[in-house]
């Protein structure tokens, strides 16, 4: 069974991008304009790795993970930014982001940080 991925990204071109790259691959991929409507949805607890971009109206990625984490949810999660400042990456990495790319980023990069989320998934199980 695929794994299921998550995108979350209020740029609907970096969405589309994402997730043929991700499905072309092999992976299950679901899609979501912000953190409410991923956290609404039916595929939280099945997902295994959350794509999110930091920068988000409503809900920003890291309140997406902390929302994650006091849920009791250990899904690990990359983020995607356009403002890739070290204080961002710092918070980010200690909030327990597994990579931070910076727009725009290769296709190569994040299937390896793919790789790295789904490994760390996996020791969780």
């Amino acid at each position: 069974m695929p794994h299921l991925i998550s995108i979350i990204d209020d740029d609907p071109s970096v969405r589309a991008a994402t997730n043929n790259l991700l499905a072309s691959r092999g992976y299950d991929v679901q899609v979501f304009a912000s953190a409410p409507e991923f956290l609404r949805s039916e595929v939280v607890a099945a997902t295994s790795c959350v794509i999110a971009d930091i920068q988000m109206p409503l809900m920003n990625g890291l309140e997406l993970l902390q929302q994650m984490r006091s849920d009791g949810r250990q899904t690990p999660f990359i983020f995607i930014t356009a403002f890739a400042e070290k204080s961002v990456r710092a918070r980010a990495i200690e909030a327990g982001a597994i990579c931070l790319l910076a727009k725009p980023f290769s296709r190569m990069a994040l299937i390896n940080c793919l790789i790295a989320a789904l490994e760390r998934f996996h020791e969780r199980e």
